[in-house]
């Protein structure tokens, strides 16, 4: 696969190379947000009720580095390209702005957005759609049917942001982040088909 178009406004979305590894690790994922999604279990025990919710003041996030070692530039991608895993970037000139990793698993046809991330001063302008699509375009090439990522109750931007691209809630974990510092939060799944 090639990918090495721009957008209107110069953006160039490409596979990620080994010496985009320290761009990568200095992006900045953090986010602020003035609303979060609480889970709450159903009458009866049968299922979760899932309602976004204010808070104030608004919750300020910002990911350990640790957390971005999954991207493995690299990881299971032969010369040919070939492999399983996949980081792409999009870079501004020469500065990157933004990157997605993702990792394909045969036994369920599945695509799995391990990492996505975009500057702050750049999201809200279709880098992160472009990312998503570039992964998509991974997933169809490997005969995946359908992208699945994770994300947090507390990442309200996010869980919209995934709602525009087509993404839907396709399940939880309420116990996921146990004894991290992410404690108390809740992990949403969601997906979307490939097409």
């Amino acid at each position: 696969m090639t990918i090495a178009h721009g957008s209107a406004d110069g953006i160039v979305y490409r596979p990620a190379r080994p010496q985009d590894a320290g761009a990568i690790e200095a992006l900045d994922g953090s986010f602020t947000t003035d609303t979060v999604f609480e889970v709450a279990p159903a009458e009866a025990g049968l299922g979760f009720l899932l309602q976004e919710v204010p808070v104030d003041p608004p919750v300020y996030k910002e990911f350990p580095p640790e957390e971005h070692d999954e991207q493995g530039l690299g990881r299971g991608s032969g010369a040919d390209g070939s492999g399983d895993a996949r980081t792409y970037v999009a870079l501004d000139g020469e500065r990157l702005c933004g990157f997605v990793a993702v990792g394909y698993a045969a036994w369920n046809r599945r695509l799995t957005i391990e990492d996505i991330e975009v500057a702050p001063d750049r999201r809200g302008r279709g880098i992160g759609r472009a990312l998503m699509e570039c992964a998509a375009e991974f997933a169809r090439e490997r005969g995946a049917e359908h992208l699945w990522l994770e994300v947090s109750t507390v990442n309200a931007p996010a869980v919209h942001a995934y709602r525009r691209m087509g993404f839907v809630l396709c399940g939880l974990d309420t116990t996921l982040y146990g004894g991290t510092p992410a404690a108390g939060e809740r992990a949403l799944f969601m997906t979307r088909p490939c097409g």
